[in-house]
């Protein structure tokens, strides 16, 4: 029994190295190019299709089948429809990011720095926006890797903040190449140390959902559309102080829901789940 305890202990430890180099693999071999060329250190390279996003989730869906086959990659899949969680953490899985973005506006509006909203001919923009950015604007394409396959073990071993922001940083960092394309506007040329910061902090609440949400990646889901959503459709990030507002909104929201709901678990009581790695 020791001995495969110590075999099972030996592939988690190996779980997080080769999501990390299937998911760099795939979407830098995508973005790098691109990055390359803006930046004149290559030659003109083609038009490349737009799949780097979708690294997380290959690397993830091509491990679950290489560990347990088709079987595990439906039990991933099934994930992202599991409705066996309170109904109550939508709200702020849909709502929390709007009301902090709400906050960087306010100020943005008080120093006179209001940004201009893209939408403001054609307010029916906002819920076809909505659709696309969780169908093709980062949730899908990512949310099965970070939350529903790297978060598990790393939270295991450092515990849920831990966790948490560990895959934030990595979460962040897998963005980089995008700030040297032009055609990445939310990204091109902006302060990658902000970006950063509020990646990992935003990692840590999508944890606090994801843990009092039996794991569905429903509420991530959404979650991560509605963060995603809020910011290109109200853009706080063109207003410097608003942006910072924002940031500052961020982080309150972090240190509070930590300290209320304990780091070790971000979950009180008997609620939520253990923080085990997920078997998929």
């Amino acid at each position: 029994m020791r001995e495969d305890a110590s075999l099972a202990d030996a592939a988690d430890r190996r779980r997080v190295p080769a999501f990390l180099l299937l998911t760099f693999a795939w979407s830098w071999g995508f973005w790098l190019p691109e990055a390359l060329a803006a930046e004149g250190l290559v030659g003109g390279v083609p038009a490349l299709p737009r799949l780097g996003a979708f690294g997380p989730t290959v690397a993830a869906f091509a491990l679950v089948v290489y560990a347990d086959g088709l079987a595990g990659a439906r039990e991933l899949a099934a994930r992202a429809v599991r409705l066996d969680f309170p109904t109550r953490w939508l709200l702020p899985a849909l709502l929390l990011s709007p009301a902090l973005v709400a906050v960087g506006l306010a100020v943005a509006v008080a120093t006179g720095t209001t940004p201009a909203f893209p939408w403001a001919d054609q307010p029916l923009v906002l819920p076809v926006a909505f659709a696309f950015v969780l169908l093709l604007g980062g949730p899908l394409q990512e949310e099965f890797g970070w939350r529903g396959y790297l978060l598990g073990p790393l939270q295991e071993r450092f515990t849920a903040v831990g966790g948490g922001a560990l895959v934030g940083v990595v979460w962040a960092l897998w963005h980089l190449p995008l700030f040297y394309i032009p055609s990445e506007t939310i990204y091109y040329r902006n302060p990658v140390l902000g970006f950063v910061v509020s990646i990992t902090l935003f990692s840590i609440l999508l944890t606090w959902v994801y843990d009092n949400t039996n794991r569905s990646l429903l509420p991530a889901i959404l979650f991560h559309a509605s963060f995603n959503w809020s910011q290109v459709m109200f853009p706080v990030l063109d207003s410097d102080a608003g942006s910072l507002a924002f940031v500052v909104a961020l982080a309150v929201t972090t240190v509070a829901v930590v300290a209320y709901w304990g780091p070790r678990r971000l979950v009180r009581g008997d609620g939520g789940s253990s923080p085990s790695p997920e078997r998929s």
